[in-house]
C-alpha cells in the first residue's frame, strides 16, 4: 500500500505564534520599528479628527449664529465719491418681503481717549459708530458685563464698548468714563466678541440720537444689516443694494458674514490635506523600517530557517510564518498609533471646547494601511527566507 505524505497544514493560532516568536526574541528591536507606524497612523488619525472636530465646531457656530445675515455697506459711485445711504435705508430693506429684522450701523466722527489727560492724537485703536438699540439682537451678540443701550440710554452721552476696545482702552468693568472728542461719556456695557460681525468688537458704540447730538452725526447710516428666512437669502442679496440706493447700487457692497468663516472651514481642509501628506510620508518611513527589520531577521535566523525546513516545514509555511510575522509588527504599530491619535484628538479637542469627533473610516483606514504596508513591506523578506536551501541555511555562521 501506498504511503501518501503530505506536508501539514499550520492552523491559524499555529500561525500566529511561529509568526510572533521573532518579535518577541527581538522587543527592543520590535518597539523602534513600529514606532514609525505608530508615529504616521497617529499622524494621520490626529488630523483627521482635528480637522472633522473643528469642522463640526464651525458649523455648530454657523447654526448658531445663522447664515441668514446680510450687510450692505456704502462705497464709492463710478466717479469716485462717497455713496450716502438714505436715512430710511433700514425702513426700505423692512419693505422686502422675507426680510423679517432689519437695522443699521454709521461711522462717527469722534476721537476716543481713555481720559482728558490723555492727548487727543493717541486714540488706542478704538472708533465710534451709532447704532440703533436693535443692533445686538439682530447679531445675536450678547453683553458680557453691564447692559445694552436702552431706549433711554441711546439718547443719553453714554456707550457700549465692544470687547477689544474696552481692552485697548483698560476698561474691566461698567461705570468708567471715557472721552470722545470733548465729552466725557459713560461705559454702561462691555460687549462679548461677536463672531459674524467681528469688527464690531473694536468700537465703542452710542445710540443714534446721542451721535446726532453731541457728535455732529448727520442720520446717513453707513452699514444695514438684514435677517431674512434661510431659502431666501440669495434673492434678498441680489435686490438688497437698489432697494437701499436705486440707481447708484454698483456703490453698495453686500456680502454674508457667514461666508468668512465658510471660508475658514476650506483653509482648514487645505492645511488637513498638507498634514495628510505628512503623515503618509512617516507612514512610508515606518514601511521601511518594518522592511529592513525582517530583512535583518531573516538574515539572523537563517539556521533557524534551514532547521525547520530539515524537519519538513515548507516553502509556503515559511513565507507565511515571516509574513504574518511583519503583518504582526505592522498591526502593533499601527493599533498604537490609532490609539495616540484619538487620544490627541480628544485631547485637544477638550483644550479647544469642541466636541470630539474620531471618523470610525479614520482608525479602520489607518488599520488597513498598516496591514497593507505590514504585506508590502514583508513580502520581500518572507520570499527570501522561504528560498533559503536546508544545508546552505544550516551551515550559516
Amino acid at each position: 500500500m501506498k504511503n501518501d505524505l503530505r506536508p501539514a497544514r499550520l492552523s491559524p493560532r499555529d500561525v500566529l505564534r511561529v509568526g510572533s516568536v521573532g518579535l518577541r526574541a527581538r522587543r527592543a528591536r520590535v518597539v523602534l520599528s513600529a514606532l514609525g507606524i505608530a508615529i504616521g497612523i497617529a499622524t494621520v488619525v490626529a488630523v483627521v479628527g482635528l480637522s472633522e472636530s473643528s469642522r463640526a465646531d464651525l458649523m455648530a457656530r454657523l447654526d448658531r449664529l445663522g447664515t441668514n445675515l446680510l450687510t450692505a455697506e456704502a462705497g464709492k459711485d463710478a466717479m469716485g465719491n462717497e455713496i450716502k445711504l438714505p436715512r430710511n435705508a433700514v425702513a426700505m430693506v423692512e419693505r422686502i418681503g422675507p426680510v423679517r429684522h432689519a437695522t443699521a450701523s454709521a461711522d462717527v466722527d469722534a476721537r476716543i481717549r481713555r481720559s482728558d489727560v490723555v492727548p487727543e492724537e493717541r486714540t488706542a485703536g478704538v472708533t465710534a459708530q451709532a447704532v440703533r438699540a436693535d443692533l445686538l439682537s439682530a447679531l445675536g451678540g450678547e453683553v458680557g458685563r453691564g447692559t445694552w443701550l436702552t431706549p433711554a440710554g441711546e439718547r443719553l452721552p453714554t456707550t457700549v464698548l465692544g470687547a477689544v476696545a474696552a481692552e485697548r482702552l483698560g476698561i474691566t468693568r461698567t461705570g468708567e468714563t471715557i472721552m470722545m472728542n470733548d465729552t466725557r461719556v459713560a461705559v454702561v456695557g462691555i460687549l462679548e466678541p461677536i463672531e459674524l460681525v467681528p469688527n464690531l468688537d473694536r468700537v465703542a458704540m452710542v445710540g443714534f440720537p446721542t451721535a446726532e447730538r453731541y457728535f455732529g452725526f448727520d442720520g446717513h447710516p453707513t452699514t444695514v444689516f438684514e435677517r431674512s428666512t434661510d431659502a431666501s437669502v440669495a434673492d434678498v442679496r441680489a435686490i438688497l443694494a437698489r432697494t437701499i440706493s436705486p440707481g447708484d447700487e454698483l456703490g453698495i457692497k453686500v456680502s454674508r458674514p457667514s461666508d468668512a468663516l465658510a471660508a475658514k472651514a476650506a483653509t482648514d481642509e487645505g492645511l488637513t490635506t498638507l498634514m495628510l501628506g505628512l503623515g503618509a510620508v512617516a507612514l512610508l518611513v515606518g514601511g521601511v523600517g518594518v522592511a529592513n527589520t525582517m530583512v535583518i531577521s531573516v538574515l539572523e535566523r537563517r539556521q533557524e530557517i534551514g532547521l525547520r525546513r530539515a524537519l519538513g516545514a515548507t516553502r509556503g509555511a515559511i513565507r507565511l510564518q515571516f509574513l504574518t510575522e511583519s503583518l504582526l509588527l505592522s498591526a502593533l504599530g499601527g493599533a498604537t498609533g490609532a490609539l495616540l491619535g484619538a487620544a490627541t484628538t480628544y485631547g485637544f479637542a477638550w483644550f479647544q471646547g469642541w466636541t470630539a469627533v474620531v471618523p470610525p473610516w479614520s482608525l479602520a483606514g489607518g488599520l488597513a494601511a498598516t496591514l497593507l504596508i505590514g504585506v508590502v513591506a514583508g513580502l520581500y523578506p518572507a520570499i527570501r527566507a522561504s528560498r533559503l536551501h536546508p544545508t546552505v541555511a544550516l551551515n550559516a555562521t
